[in-house]
């Protein structure tokens, strides 16, 4: 990670230098992604520090939503530094012009083409280990950060492409108009990603529910179990990157014991744990009339592995 975040800066530092050496809006577009990139990966490394810590009193789930919250100020950033930014470049570029510098021009072009063939290596990388993992770059990966990696790698191609085009269409033409148009491009493709990377995390800090899949072989497994006569309720939320809360309602049938009932929800827990490893916090609430005496038993509603 720490090795990813130096070789964006660096990327960032020569983009910088051949945008104001060409005084290029594209190039000075693509120095504000790899800025806004950066700054992605530094939030993330502090997020990945801050959700390992411990639960606690006055945390009883963990830290794991550090994650989310910490992948929305990356949104804002993104937005604010990276999207905002290529919009004016855009912009003052249709309306002033710039000054051309074949040279720089030149140095400019070299830069990108440096930084394309580094932001495709990456890409390619990510995507033979998506591949690996037996899962599909356009949405059959379930790993998030891999898929963030692929996201990010992807758009890093994506706007050095759109300010390769622009600069070289302005070199053989000598019309602005086409590197303002790339500028506005990479502006609206930065916006998307704060957009999508902000509407997640406020998914998730609201309480997202886990995978569907996930929570449909929970369902099946407790409609599974003999001692159950019905599952009232089910309800998940994703308390970090790969934890989940698990609380059922379950309704058993007649004429179990408070040991019985102790034993099957103890059982239940542990079946819940080893099919579904991300749900370390499960509760059950047992509603049969017959078991009312062992519904506060800590086998019936504590979580998994605690109090």
């Amino acid at each position: 990670m720490l090795v990813a975040l130096a070789a964006n800066l660096l990327i960032a530092l020569a983009k910088t230098v051949g945008g104001v050496a060409a005084q290029s809006p594209a190039l000075l577009s693509e120095a504000a992604h790899s800025v806004a990139d950066s700054l992605n990966e530094v939030f993330l490394l502090a997020a990945l520090r801050r959700s390992r810590r411990p639960a606690d009193r006055r945390h009883p789930f963990g830290y794991g939503k550090e994650r989310f919250f910490w992948s929305l100020l990356a949104a804002v950033g993104i937005f604010v530094m990276g999207g905002c930014f290529s919009f004016f470049q855009g912009f003052d570029a249709l309306r002033n012009g710039t000054g051309e510098s074949r040279e720089g021009y030149v140095a400019g072009l070299i830069v990108l083409g440096f930084a394309l063939l580094a932001e495709g290596a990456s890409l390619l990388r990510a995507v033979h280990q998506v591949r690996r993992q037996g899962g599909r770059a356009d949405g059959g990966l379930r790993d998030p950060a891999l898929r963030t990696v692929v996201a990010e790698d992807g758009t890093a191609v994506l706007g050095v492409t759109l300010a390769l085009a622009g600069m070289s269409l302005h070199m053989a033409t000598g019309r602005i108009v086409y590197e303002a148009v790339a500028s506005l491009a990479i502006g609206a493709l930065l916006v998307y990603v704060a957009y999508r990377l902000g509407r997640d995390a406020r998914d998730q800090l609201i309480g997202e529910a886990a995978d569907p899949e996930a929570a449909a072989r929970i369902r099946s497994l407790l409609r599974a179990q003999p001692e159950i006569d019905s599952v009232e309720a089910l309800f998940t939320m994703k308390t970090g990157l790969d934890t989940a809360l698990v609380a059922a309602r379950v309704d058993l049938v007649p004429g179990l014991d408070s040991e019985q009932v102790e034993e099957v929800a103890d059982r239940i827990k542990r079946s819940i744990g080893d099919t579904i490893p991300e749900a370390d916090q499960i509760f059950l609430d047992v509603t049969d009339r017959v078991a009312q005496e062992a519904a506060e038993s800590p086998a019936a509603t504590g979580e998994r592995g605690g109090a």
